[in-house]
């Protein structure tokens, strides 16, 4: 009786692990299985928006009580590599516009000095060379033993969206401007004929522009804030770890012992402000979005998708259907509550008919927004532009756009500020583009 005791207990221990082994193993399978499905393995480069921060840099923290841009107190760049998607977070001029960005993009990825450009330079008033970086991918670009060209995945929130788009542009097609004038001496970005990008994915991105941006005197506020965060951080030994506004082409950085009145002087008479369109300010308004609309075309062999936001209801009292900041959306930012609503009101009731804009007529159709960025806009880019915009139907198209829907968070939610779903979101969006063809 005792043997057999026994044996009826191992029976039971065989029976207990082969059920458990059941359960385990379809999903062991389908992960196997997952990963055998990844036609490319390219690695994600993530591009901040405007006002972003470095993985490395104490602003967010400070500011947001989030550590990281891309994921609040989650590092999602770390949570992606550790599922096997290869991911660098680049971390470019917070305030800069599209171009100077896109320029500091392609040096962090390929690596060596930021070129901005001898005719856009020399147009702006700035420097043309800027920071020297090692580079995430020095070998981007280059074909592999196989003969296949080293790509990446562009993933770009908010203004990030229109830098990963013009950065695409500027490496299909080039800038015949800056090869008129630089001759042999041209950078390789702006060389063309380098089908270097696999996709470019958008989250919350302004395509059209946000009407926030359109605000009169929009240039003079982000000037007075630059000047106070760098009057902040001139007196803070390394600074730039705090928050490193990467703006040494325009030499705006405050000097060792220059006085708050001087440095402000400078930074608010600087040619960044004064008369300028190079910078984050203009690039994001409607007219700004639809100059660069004009010439910065989706590349025939890119995959483009775009993702957009909405974080605002109909206000109840509004006989004119005006939106409103949604409380149970938008009421998680504490300090930031009030300037969150503010500006959900604005956007949610701004309308103008200027036939002497770039758009013409901003009505109703622009009211639902994320508290950032009106919702319209975040298909893709519509006004002064050819590109085709399509519905996601399953299948990725190549050359276009790709409208992945509209996700009911606002303009943080979807990089993971105060959304519980934002990580398995990421994960999803990289599955899917490991499985797009090389």
């Amino acid at each position: 009786m005792v043997k057999r005791s026994k044996f009826k207990k191992l029976g039971a221990l065989i029976l207990t692990f082969a059920l458990t082994m059941s359960v385990f193993l379809p999903s062991a399978a389908a992960a196997a299985q997952k990963k055998e499905s990844r036609q490319n393995d390219y690695p994600i480069v993530l591009c901040h928006g405007c006002n972003g921060w470095g993985r490395d840099e104490a602003f967010g923290r400070l500011a947001f009580n989030a550590k990281y841009y891309w994921g609040g107190n989650v590092d999602f760049q770390e949570e992606l590599n550790d599922r096997g998607f290869t991911t660098y977070t680049a971390a470019v001029g917070p305030l800069s516009s599209n171009w100077d960005r896109a320029c500091e993009l392609y040096a962090q990825i390929k690596g060596g000095t930021v070129d901005y450009g001898e005719a856009h330079s020399k147009r702006y008033g700035h420097a043309r060379f800027g920071r020297t970086y090692k580079g995430f991918l020095p070998n981007w670009g280059q074909e592999d033993e196989d003969g296949n060209i080293q790509k990446v995945h562009l993933i770009g929130h908010s203004q990030g969206g229109q830098t990963v788009r013009l950065l695409s542009a500027l490496l299909g097609e080039g800038s015949a401007e800056e090869r008129a004038v630089s001759g042999e001496n041209v950078s390789p970005l702006f060389a063309g004929g380098h089908n270097w990008i696999s996709s470019v994915t958008t989250m919350a991105s302004p395509h059209d522009g946000t009407t926030l941006a359109d605000v009169k005197g929009t240039n003079k506020v982000a000037a007075v804030a630059l000047a106070a965060v760098g009057s902040g951080l001139g007196n803070i030994p390394n600074a730039n770890e705090v928050y490193d506004i990467k703006l040494d082409q325009f030499g705006l950085k405050r000097k060792s012992g220059e006085s708050l009145k001087k440095f402000l002087n400078r930074v608010l008479n600087s040619s960044m402000w004064t008369n300028s369109k190079d910078n984050c300010a203009y690039d994001l308004g409607t007219d700004g979005a639809v100059v660069q609309n004009r010439w910065v075309k989706a590349q025939p062999d890119t995959y483009y998708f775009s993702w957009a936001c909405l974080g605002t209801k109909k206000n109840p009292i509004s006989f004119e259907g005006h939106q409103i900041a949604d409380p149970l959306l938008m009421g998680d930012k504490k300090l930031y509550n009030a300037q969150w609503a503010a500006q959900a009101a604005f956007m949610g009731s701004y309308h103008r008919k200027d036939y002497s804009r770039e758009i013409p007529i901003i009505d109703e159709t622009w009211w639902p927004n994320d508290g950032y960025v009106n919702t319209i806009s975040q298909s893709g880019p519509h006004y002064g532009s050819t590109d085709i915009i399509e519905d996601f139907d399953g299948t990725p198209k190549i050359g276009q756009w790709n409208f992945m829907g509209i996700k009911h968070i606002d303009h943080e939610d979807i990089i993971g500020r105060n959304w519980d779903g934002a990580l398995d979101f990421f994960i999803e969006t990289a599955t899917m583009l490991s499985q797009l063809p090389k």
